[in-house]
């Protein structure tokens, strides 16, 4: 009965106690003009767009020009004309999460698109543009959160309520990658946006990629490429939403979002329909603004809250790893995985360098034997990679440098090793325990038993 009323308090709290409504006086494109609303209406209020009694397009306020308001819309203008009602909602977009949202595919205006039925709606109002918590209240980042992916567990170690950026081309695995890590973490729940995503390509994230294990603990916000900007906006805003309602609850939050450049893109084409100046490859000053915003709202949470460990996919346009949205995310996480096409062009995959990744919670998260085998293992890679050309020639003589003969011996097995199928999962240990034994290394059991003795 307790958690009902709550849910009949919540349903209450966001319904509105009055109705203010202005009218349209203007249509371009997808930019609508209203008068008549008085000073009811800020950035980012929501107004409710009522041709006639059936029709309900829901926008947003994007900026003001001459004394009347800019909106744009969640979905398509048809049946919209000058003199329209424009309803406007004086209180802040919520949603309301519950714990029964785990396994539902949802888009973003928090709505069921899985055929399951409606919504259970929760107790606590959540605003979509929450802030974080204040930086003297966070608590430090915990221990290291197994991803089950070898590569990213042992040389990019990932600590719970870290921010990762995970930055690639397009088509060079960023997504399966993504999906592993949600299908193998031993994080509590996993909330995945897929912002911008190929509509074709969603069902098969959900049944191949992430499985029905991965997506009954998980929760999958989607907006599609072919949706209107502030939808795509909004399904990133939705993500860490719910992600902010998990760690509430005391749980370890694995948040994805694929990808983040698509938001900055829907950021580009709001700001610019606004009438915003272009600056850097035609993104306005809002985009960069918008993307801290979102990205530290991820980290840690306040004493007695659990955390949100962001990963955040970049898309690089043209294979160019210092375009904008790329170097701007950069300064923002706590790390960067790089993944390169021509690792994936060799048939490697996750195609990660992890000689051009970084993590920095290392390496104080590892334990003085596991830094001691990862900086092994990077030699062995450097090594290898410094004489690559003159390998493929023919131009090496074995035996001219017992660094690099060791390097042409030891590159291969380093190489399959970060391999992994998408149906493979190691855990942190193992995947120490395999690195260990490749390089000939002793393990940390045995190390401590010649201590001891």
């Amino acid at each position: 009965m307790d958690r009902l009323a709550d849910q009949i308090e919540a349903g209450i709290s966001i319904l509105p106690d009055k109705e203010i409504y202005g009218q349209v006086t203007k249509i371009l494109g997808l930019l609508v003009e209203i008068a008549g609303f008085g000073s009811n209406l800020s950035i980012g209020s929501m107004v409710h767009l009522q041709p006639n009694d059936t029709l309900d397009i829901p926008c947003e306020v994007v900026g003001f020009r001459d004394g009347h308001a800019l909106l744009m819309p969640f979905g398509t203008l048809e049946g919209i004309g000058l003199g329209c009602k424009a309803v406007i909602q004086d209180k802040s977009p919520v949603i309301t999460p519950d714990d029964r949202w785990l396994g539902r595919v949802i888009n973003g205006m928090a709505e069921p698109i899985d055929g399951k039925g409606a919504l259970a709606q929760g107790g606590h109002p959540i605003p979509l543009r929450n802030k974080p918590p204040p930086p003297h209240s966070r608590q430090r980042i915990g221990q290291q959160l197994d991803l089950g992916v070898r590569s990213v567990n042992s040389f990019l170690a990932t600590c719970q309520g870290q921010r990762m950026g995970i930055f690639s081309g397009s088509g060079v695995g960023k997504s399966v990658l993504l999906s592993m890590m949600a299908r193998y973490t031993t994080a509590d729940v996993s909330v995945i946006g897929l912002v911008g995503e190929r509509g074709r390509e969603v069902q098969e994230f959900l049944e191949d990629d992430l499985g029905v294990d991965g997506l009954a603990r998980s929760v999958v916000i989607v907006a599609t490429g072919d949706e209107p900007a502030l939808m795509r906006r909004q399904a990133a805003y939705v993500t860490l939403a719910v992600a902010e309602y998990f760690r509430d609850q005391g749980k370890d939050v694995l948040c994805l979002i694929d990808s983040v450049t698509r938001f900055a893109m829907a950021q580009r084409e709001i700001g610019l329909s606004a009438g915003e100046p272009p600056t850097s490859k035609g993104y306005p000053p809002t985009t960069f603004g918008e993307l801290s915003r979102l990205l530290e709202r991820a980290g840690p949470g306040a004493p007695g809250q659990g955390s949100i460990t962001g990963l955040f996919s970049v898309l690089v346009e043209g294979d160019d790893h210092n375009e904008p949205i790329s170097d701007s995310v950069r300064g923002i996480v706590d790390g960067h995985i790089v993944m390169r096409r021509e690792i994936a062009d060799r048939g490697r995959y996750p195609a990660i360098d992890v000689l051009k990744s970084i993590s920095r919670s290392m390496p104080g998260c590892f334990t003085d034997w596991q830094n001691a085998v990862v900086r092994r293992a990077k030699q062995v890679v450097t090594t290898y990679e410094d004489m690559a050309e003159l390998i493929r020639l023919g131009a090496y003589r074995k035996g001219s440098d017992k660094a690099v003969d060791e390097a042409i011996e030891l590159y291969p097995q380093i190489e399959e090793f970060l391999r992994q199928h998408k149906d493979d999962s190691t855990s942190i240990e193992q995947g120490f325990q395999i690195l260990a034994g490749i390089l000939g290394m002793v393990q940390e059991e045995d190390m401590e038993v010649l201590e001891d003795g």
